[in-house]
């Protein structure tokens, strides 16, 4: 099954509310992110440039082109017990 993200928001200190096509919504912290190395993932260690995501192609995206796969981020936060009903958030 093919799966988005259709909706993110930035809450601060590397944490996002991502919102997937398949009508879950979760909040992950994305703290890891700071202990990445290399030219790409180095930008993402200031979080104002971390709070600059937005979507394209149904993937969480930055301005410099680093991506996260959709697919492994619902599997990973599903695993997780991260996720919840979308019209349940409310």
């Amino acid at each position: 099954m093919m799966i988005d993200v259709i909706g993110v928001r930035s809450l601060g200190s590397y944490k996002l509310e991502i919102e997937f096509s398949d009508g879950t919504v979760g909040v992950r912290d994305f703290a890891s992110v700071t202990g990445k190395s290399g030219p790409i993932a180095e930008p993402l260690k200031d979080s104002a440039y971390f709070a600059r995501v937005f979507i394209e192609d149904g993937a969480l995206t930055w301005p410099n082109g680093y991506d996260w796969d959709p697919i492994a981020l619902h599997d990973e936060m599903k695993e997780a017990g991260l996720l919840r009903r979308a019209d349940a958030a409310e």
